[in-house]
């Protein structure tokens, strides 16, 4: 990344105006989001999310990522023309003061800052809780507390699990564009925080107010905005306040969503306004992704709304939200985006998957929804996330891994992991290595050079053949120990240009996902296609067959970063000239629970968690065989390289065209 040559800047310099004796750095109402800079207003701010862990790091290991991470983070955002940052929670010390120490260094071009508050205590979701608990209320009071003072540089917070701690001691205000509060309303506790403290006292407060309308849950909102805005008043400064939200918690009504938990009654930002008090004022803040839920793919309307000359309900979605907010603020995509990986959790609207594609794909869909959200006149659009994560989760893969050690190897088919603007690419594991050259071969055989070696995400395999490359190759793994037999079956077939990977019938992971196998006429065959889940069949409101991804149909390109013809969900591919045919195999679709701690998916439902000493490749080239014996120690820590990912010079476009 680098910031070109002669390439002008625009004179971005914070430049707040005073508001009732105020410093109002940004302002937020019917009229739209205005970011006052040296160049004058601001109406569409585009971002970008940055997360708070690095790989084989939990979230609540945040203290762990020294400053020089940061350091070098930020320098990149600006050198692809980034000009907001959001973070959702509070980040360690360094991050704050690489953040002042960049925007000093550049004062017409700086980086705000979108500051989030996170609820430190999400019990509210569990059975019989509610947002008004004391020590959910209590604790968010004091998260919003630690933040104020933290970004005004006048905090020291002492070391506890889960949460950055440190001395605070740079004032990053000056560049606070906006605060975002809470998280991503469940739908279940906000009915029952509604239910249970219906009659909770109230009492609305100098900044923000919550009106008539509003629940129980949009009072106690409305009470913590209020919180941060009083906190920010008392160091002469205000900014735009909002309350997270998404899809799932929206205000508006879509009878025609299959899952009823996704339609639930909602959170409205209409009834949680500022008052006369408060200049910076409000915007509904949405986490919005093209793929769920899935009404945007069946509600009648949406795809009257065009985009790029075709029908685009995603973009049907967005300006039934804008219109629903218009009269009183308006709507800012906080999160959005689709993943560059090899699996997919989700079908969405015009090829806006949850996964399946590469990375130069997902970059220009990312800067195609940003340019669609500007030009919808909403005020912001956040790309999430600046970089890959390997502790997320998905719904389709969770069930298949040892949850507490996800973070310590990064999976192909695990979508949410794969988001970033910049990648994440494992490094080779030490010890992880078998190599057979020529002497260990049998003399008369097919081979000429066997090696198979493997990083946190993939077991790599290359296989050289003496004479010319055969016709067809099946390499059999046995995996789950007992009876001397096939697990999970490879077959390359060179003259179709075409592989696949299978499993065994008992191991299929779709098992633990569904009670429907893929095409049910197959239940019995022993082998099966390796399939994901995408969905689950429904009958109600309409009927929806179950739908899956064939990602055992198998992608043939090259997977080195540094090729001009690098394809990054690439599994197999044939060098004619050097008679090759390497595969690069995800340990998920060889059936590892957790290839970090040698864990495996045996039989039944739930399956069994099984120890394994290594794998036993089988390799048939037009019946020359072999076999070879693999294993690696296991880890609990994985080195791992940053870089750009494929494709983001068109994102990089869409900030500088469109950044204030």
């Amino acid at each position: 990344m680098h910031v070109r040559a002669g390439e002008p800047q625009h004179l971005l310099g914070a430049k707040p105006v005073r508001i009732g004796g105020l410093s109002v750095l940004a302002e937020s109402d019917r009229d739209g989001f205005r970011l006052h800079t040296s160049s004058g207003d601001k109406g569409f701010l585009p971002g970008v999310n940055l997360g708070s862990t690095l790989p084989t790091l939990q979230p609540g290991e945040v203290g762990q990522i020294p400053a020089e991470h940061y350091r070098r983070w930020i320098s990149q955002m600006g050198d692809l023309g980034i000009r907001v940052v959001r973070v959702y929670t509070l980040l360690p010390p360094g991050f704050y003061a690489e953040l002042a120490a960049y925007n000093e260094e550049h004062p017409v071009s700086p980086i705000y800052l979108v500051q989030g508050a996170y609820l430190p205590n999400e019990e509210y979701v569990d059975p019989g809780r509610s947002l008004y608990d004391a020590e959910i209320d209590d604790s968010f009071s004091a998260e919003i507390r630690d933040l104020s003072a933290a970004v005004h540089g006048d905090l020291v917070r002492e070391e506890a699990p889960g949460r950055a701690w440190g001395t605070y001691d740079v004032d990053v205000s000056a560049w606070v564009a906006s605060w975002i509060i809470g998280v991503e309303w469940d739908g279940a506790a906000v009915q029952r925080t509604n239910r249970r403290s219906a009659d909770a006292p109230y009492s609305p407060g100098k900044f923000f107010a919550a009106t008539d309308a509003a629940t129980p849950t949009e009072r106690w909102i409305a009470k913590h905005m209020d919180e941060i805005a009083t906190l920010e008043a008392e160091r002469g400064v205000s900014v735009p306040v909002a309350m997270a939200n998404w899809p799932t918690a929206d205000p508006l009504e879509h009878p025609s969503e299959p899952l009823h938990r996704e339609d639930l009654p909602g959170v409205d930002a209409n009834h949680v306004l500022p008052t006369a008090a408060w200049p910076g004022g409000t915007f509904a803040s949405f986490h919005a992704y093209p793929y769920y839920p899935d009404f945007q793919r069946y509600q009648d309307g949406l795809d009257e709304t065009l985009w790029a000359g075709e029908p685009d309900r995603y973009a049907g979605y967005l300006k039934s939200l804008k219109e629903h907010f218009a009269d009183t603020m308006p709507l800012l995509v906080t999160e959005y985006g689709v993943p560059a990986s090899l699996g997919s959790a989700h079908i969405g609207t015009n090829g806006r998957d949850q996964g399946g594609h590469s990375e130069p794909e997902a970059m220009e869909m990312n800067a195609e929804m940003m340019r669609m959200m500007e030009d919808l006149g909403l005020g912001g659009a956040f790309v999430f996330v600046w970089a890959d994560e390997w502790f997320k989760r998905t719904w389709n893969t969770m069930e298949h891994q040892v949850g507490e050690r996800r973070q310590l190897w990064h999976d192909p088919l695990t979508n949410e992991q794969w988001f970033g603007l910049v990648a994440t690419d494992p490094a080779p594991l030490v010890d992880a290595a078998v190599e057979e050259l020529p002497e260990d071969l049998p003399a008369d055989g097919a081979y000429e050079y066997l090696y198979t070696w493997a990083d946190a995400s993939w077991v790599h395999l290359d296989i050289k053949f003496r004479d010319e490359l055969p016709e067809r190759l099946v390499l059999d793994a046995d995996v789950v120990p007992g009876a001397k037999r096939a697990d999970y079956r490879v077959s390359v077939d060179r003259v179709a240009g075409a592989a696949r990977l299978e499993v065994r019938r008992a191991l299929d992971p779709i098992r633990l996902d569904t009670p429907m196998r893929p095409y049910v006429e197959d239940m019995d065959a022993p082998w099966h296609l390796y399939r994901l889940i995408t969905n689950q069949s429904y009958e109600k409101p309409a009927p929806h067959p179950a739908e899956y991804q064939d990602v055992g149909e198998l992608v043939e390109g090259i997977w080195d970063p540094k090729s001009p013809d690098y394809v990054s969900t690439s599994t197999w591919q044939v060098n004619q000239e050097h008679r090759t045919i390497s595969l690069r195999i995800p340990w998920s679709m060889l059936g590892f629970a957790d290839p970090s701690s040698r864990i495996a998916l045996g039989e039944g439902e739930p399956a069994e968690l099984v120890e394994v000493d290594g794998i036993t490749f089988r390799f048939d080239a037009d019946g020359g065989r072999h076999e070879q014996a693999f294993t690696w120690p296991s880890w609990n820590r994985a080195d791992y390289t940053e870089r750009p990912k494929q494709g983001i010079e068109v994102l990089e476009q869409a900030f500088r065209e469109l950044a204030p």
